[in-house]
């Protein structure tokens, strides 16, 4: 009897309410339900995936979740140590030459070796490449904290060591871009992004301001503090799980080297938002002038130059959180264009602006639209390349943008050599604008992308 009772089917109505009351229940008092006779599909979202089952079920995935901090903890190690190099570099030498020299060891071996690395990733375990790369860099903490401590770290230790760690981001890009897609599944993957963006701007937000704090104790306090930082990074790094694609059989040449330029290049969609986004960030960047703006226009002084600094990261990790928990489903062409259109706006704004509150929510505004394009173009990149190219092309990736914020920078100090740090900005966000027209007319598959994941017939 109890048999037929169970196997008989209940009224829909009560059905619902048996569930609920269920659910309620504790589980070692209710006995479980037959299995369907056939397993129901997963529920559909309208961008062609199945359901994602939201932000819980996205930090169920344990290798996404140690990867997450370990992600943060190299990055917040990253900015740290930078800020320790630039004052200690700028109290060793006072000149500014020093410091951008800095800077540029760092991105000129990203030009060299990015490739190679992303081929690399391609043919490799990329969870223990990452895992090398911040090995080298617990190492460069080491050094640094000793030489400083020692008082034998001087300029030419600072600029070779900074040469070395841009050799070890260099690998590191490609292999963080390459590694996501494999440790969760692909209807988790704008969710994931979006989640990963926000670590990322909470590490360049909390990194520099907790070097800053202590860097007061000296610059081996806080190489010490980097070095702990990468430690974590390795171990969890080292502990990630998931299943190794099988490597690619073709032969190592030249032409597999640079496979992710030819790769990208066949893909209107994907060509379309990694270049704009690179002509939008190189025109419309003014970082390299904000101590101007903060001095000269609105008088306000070295902590508002920080808030600046700090301004956009904090709009772009807003946002990055609302995206992780309503990731973009649809019409993601049009939106990635209405950003960057928004982007280059928000820049004029700031141009024209001299309130200082007036000029925090521009950069507010223009980093949390910058951040639109940065989880729709870096969802297309990894969603419309296969797993034996991902190295490879997130390394093309990485490139392009070391290339838009470095030469963003040169950018906007020579033309305000020569218009004024108003007119360098005013002629940016000009050139945005101009650019989203172009780009609209120069790649008209990507303005017509409805979801991220249509194939490349669709652009």
């Amino acid at each position: 009897m109890r048999a037929w009772w169970r196997a008989r089917p209940a009224p829909a109505g009560r059905s619902a309410r048996c569930a609920t009351r269920r659910s309620k229940a504790s589980p070692t008092l209710t006995a479980p339900d037959p299995a369907p006779l056939s397993p129901a599909p997963p529920p559909a979202t309208e961008a062609g995936l199945p359901a994602d089952g939201g932000l819980r079920a996205l930090l169920a995935e344990r290798a996404f979740v140690r990867f997450w901090c370990a992600r943060v903890a190299g990055t917040s190690g990253n900015q740290m140590m930078m800020v320790a190099i630039g004052w200690q570099m700028y109290e060793l030498t006072g000149s500014a030459w020093d410091l951008g020299l800095v800077g540029l060891l760092q991105f000129l071996p990203s030009v060299v070796l990015m490739l190679v690395a992303g081929h690399l990733a391609d043919r490799h375990h990329r969870g223990r490449i990452l895992a090398a790369a911040l090995t080298v860099q617990t190492g460069i903490s080491a050094v640094l904290m000793l030489g400083s401590a020692g008082g034998w770290a001087g300029r030419e230790t600072l600029l070779g060591l900074s040469l070395l760690i841009g050799a070890a981001k260099a690998f590191q890009m490609p292999v963080q871009q390459s590694l996501l897609p494999l440790l969760v599944p692909a209807a988790k993957l704008p969710r994931a992004i979006a989640l990963s963006s926000a670590g990322m701007q909470t590490a360049i937000i909390g990194g520099p301001a907790i070097g800053g704090f202590v860097y007061v104790a000296g610059p081996e306090a806080v190489y010490g503090v980097c070095g702990l930082l990468f430690l974590v990074g390795v171990v969890l790094t080292l502990g990630l799980r998931y299943v190794q694609p099988p490597v690619p059989k073709e032969p190592v040449n030249l032409k597999t080297v640079f496979a992710g330029l030819a790769f990208i290049r066949s893909r209107p969609a994907v060509l379309g938002a990694i270049s704009m986004d690179l002509f939008a960030v190189l025109l419309g960047g003014a970082t390299a002038l904000l101590p101007i703006f903060a001095k000269d226009i609105l008088h306000v002084g070295p902590w508002g130059l920080g808030l600046l600094r700090a301004a956009p990261a904090v709009g772009a990790l807003a946002l990055s959180v609302w995206l992780s928990r309503r990731p973009i489903e649809r019409q993601v062409g049009p939106k990635m264009f209405r950003a960057v259109a928004v982007y280059g706006l928000a820049t004029l704004v700031f141009g024209l602006s001299t309130s200082f509150w007036l000029s925090l929510a521009a950069l507010f505004v223009a980093g949390a639209a910058d951040m639109v394009s940065v989880v729709i173009r870096q969802s297309l990149v990894q969603l419309e390349t296969p797993d034996a190219m991902r190295g490879r092309v997130s390394a093309v990736n990485g490139i392009f943008i070391g290339a838009s914020n470095q030469l963003g920078e040169f950018e906007s100090g020579a033309t305000a050599a020569v218009l004024g740090p108003v007119g360098s900005v005013l002629l940016g966000g000009f050139g945005t604008l101009a650019v989203v027209a172009i780009w609209r007319r120069r790649f008209p598959a990507l303005a017509r992308r409805d979801r991220m994941t249509e194939g490349s017939a669709s652009g």
